[in-house]
């Protein structure tokens, strides 16, 4: 008899597993500037926040459960082909050598190293990441056990410091959080910022490339069904969410309330620091410091690993996986040495391009059994989603002719939502066709 659900521990132990895939050191460096920025404000902008960076992940794993889909390759592809190896490539770009694995090293040395620099930072940050992409590649070249004793030792001594530090922090605030005014920005609107800035932890994107691994862990216990499988990982997801969306308001509050003791930071690795210095002093920014870059260090061994076996099937015959494996490691570790501030920066306008099309993605890939998995549907959605998604790609890099004309054209696109009604008119377009071309093939 095949099993429809998971037992209480056996879901612990999935939720667990997602909560180690999604979670990594880098997600505390949001949050925390998210607080310095929103102020008074904070509580709608955590709503936005928990929305694309605990809510979507999670239902972006669910996703490919309830397809059936072996990878994201495979997801995408009810696009279309073609697309699906360019959006593949392009998501794991960006959560690989691009962004995601350079910002592993920036974010190390950012929380730990840079304090103790004094005047040569580049200097110092360019020793510090050939040091951390030589551990990279030499782990990424040699499977081995170090990423799991990682992950069993450090991650949890990390958590109980951040424990720790988020309690003494939020014990003794700076300023009430209600005092602290917020930033431009956050003033007007700040639910949308705020689901503007969860784009930033990629984990959406990473739902969608690292999903089977989540898939594989639930069908290992017994479960077959791909409604049971994505419903049992959307309970897993739900123990996981409560954790991460926990840690992400502590972490908020607590950048909130650093501003009566600090200016806005540039990036929340520098609040971080300063936070953890005040308040556990050089100690306590000693155990950060180590924490943070072994963690860090096992998520980008883990990033080269899945982008170099991904791109042995996107591009089949180039390279083999050692090969992808070396390259990315020297594309991050150059990409790595612009400095954290510039790789969050740079970072804006790719995910405001992606995002819509994994969202839409996502919802389209929960729903298909209602519009039959019509393809017309998944292309125009797609079309619908992209076409604005263009102009916010083009409106972050600072074109004003393009946010203007964008404005003038798509509904809500000033809150970086332009891409909704667009999705909704391709989903209209999609289900007319689809009933059209059935009646067609019907009638013939």
């Amino acid at each position: 008899m095949k099993r429809k659900t998971l037992t209480m521990k056996e879901t612990i132990v999935v939720a667990s597993t997602l909560f180690g895939m999604f979670f990594g050191a880098g997600n505390l460096i949001f949050p925390v500037h998210l607080g310095q920025m929103a102020g008074s404000n904070s509580w709608p902008a955590i709503i936005g926040f928990c929305i694309t960076a605990v809510t979507i992940p999670i239902l972006a794993v669910a996703a490919i459960g309830n397809t059936h889909s072996d990878n994201l390759m495979h997801l995408s592809s009810k696009v279309g082909n073609r697309y699906s190896k360019i959006f593949t490539a392009a998501l794991y770009l960006t959560i690989g050598p691009f962004f995601a694995i350079p910002r592993c090293a920036t974010v190390s040395f950012t929380t730990g190293l840079e304090p103790l620099t004094g005047n040569h930072p580049k200097i110092a940050l360019l020793i510090f990441s050939f040091v951390f992409f030589a551990l990279v590649m030499f782990f990424s070249l040699r499977p081995s056990g170090i990423t799991t004793w990682i992950g069993r030792i450090i991650n949890p001594i990390f958590l109980v410091f951040l424990a720790i530090l988020v309690i003494v922090a939020l014990i003794n605030p700076g300023a009430p959080m209600s005092s602290v005014e917020p930033t431009e920005a956050y003033q007007n609107g700040a639910l949308f910022n705020g689901f503007i800035e969860g784009y930033g932890t990629m984990d959406a994107i990473a739902g969608l490339a690292f999903g089977i691994v989540i898939i594989n862990v639930v069908r290992d216990l017994g479960i077959s069904d791909d409604g049971d499988v994505a419903r049992a990982t959307i309970k897993s997801g739900v123990f996981t969410g409560i954790l991460m969306a926990i840690i992400y308001i502590l972490t908020i509050m607590m950048g909130a309330q650093s501003r009566g003791l600090f200016e806005l930071s540039d990036n929340g690795g520098i609040a971080l620091t300063q936070i953890s210095n005040h308040y556990l002093g050089g100690i306590g920014q000693f155990v950060l410091a180590i924490t943070i870059t072994f963690a860090c260090l096992k998520t980008a061994i883990g990033l080269v690993t899945s982008c170099g076996e991904m791109f042995v099937k996107l591009i089949p015959g180039k390279l083999n996986y050692r090969g992808w494996a070396m390259v990315f490691t020297l594309f991050s570790f150059i990409v790595s040495n612009v400095g954290l501030t510039a790789i969050i920066t740079y970072a804006i306008p790719v995910l405001m391009l992606l995002y819509p099309l994994t969202i839409t993605l996502v919802i389209l890939a929960l729903c298909e059994k209602a519009f039959g998995k019509s393809k017309y549907v998944y292309q125009w959605v797609t079309i619908g989603a992209l076409i604005p998604a263009v102009f916010d790609f083009f409106k972050t890099l600072g074109i004003e002719s393009v946010n203007t004309l964008g404005g003038k054209i798509f509904p809500f696109f000033d809150l970086g939502l332009g891409w909704v009604v667009p999705s909704v008119i391709g989903l209209v377009i999609g289900l007319v066709l689809t009933k059209v071309k059935g009646n067609e093939n019907a009638a013939a």
